[in-house]
């Protein structure tokens, strides 16, 4: 994947995924991007392993991946719908969005070492420079989490 290009070939992998969003390591929380309907939804996976650094004091003996990780990973979901939706339009990229609000998360089950989480997440609406999404995250077919999110674009100054 090349910037300028509507070519978008699944699954979008890690290295794909660094041209997209400016999250790295340790905060860069989704490892593939499995389906996209442009403009509409986005599946992404991240793969949980015992190395996150989170695991060291979350808690000690016993690993749990911390609910504020799991909205993140939802929110770098989102803002991969926004980045490839704009290639896919043939545009260079879209604006970089920030989190704005969290509302009505709910978290279901614990998140541990082996697990891998799926997030789903949708467009429910763009207005003015901001996005409305509903997203929720599985392991095994079972949800663990889900919120709606709200992103706003950067202002350029």
């Amino acid at each position: 994947m090349t910037d300028n290009t509507a070519s978008i070939t699944l699954p979008v992998n890690v290295e794909q995924i660094q041209q997209l969003l400016p999250h790295r390591f340790p905060f860069l929380l989704v490892d593939r991007v499995i389906e996209i309907v442009p403009e509409q939804s986005v599946v992404t996976l991240k793969n949980v392993t015992i190395n996150e650094p989170f695991f060291n004091g979350h808690f000690p003996g016993h690993p749990v991946m911390p609910g504020v990780l799991i909205v993140e990973a939802m929110a770098q979901s989102a803002g991969l719908l926004t980045q490839i939706s704009a290639r896919m339009k043939g545009n260079s990229a879209s604006a970089l969005f920030y989190l704005a609000k969290v509302d009505n998360a709910r978290f279901n089950a614990p998140v541990v070492p082996g697990d891998q989480l799926r997030m789903e997440v949708r467009l429910k609406r763009l207005f003015r420079s901001m996005g409305l999404f509903e997203a929720r995250t599985l392991v095994d077919g079972k949800e663990v989490a889900s919120c709606e999110l709200m992103c706003a674009a950067r202002s350029e100054k």
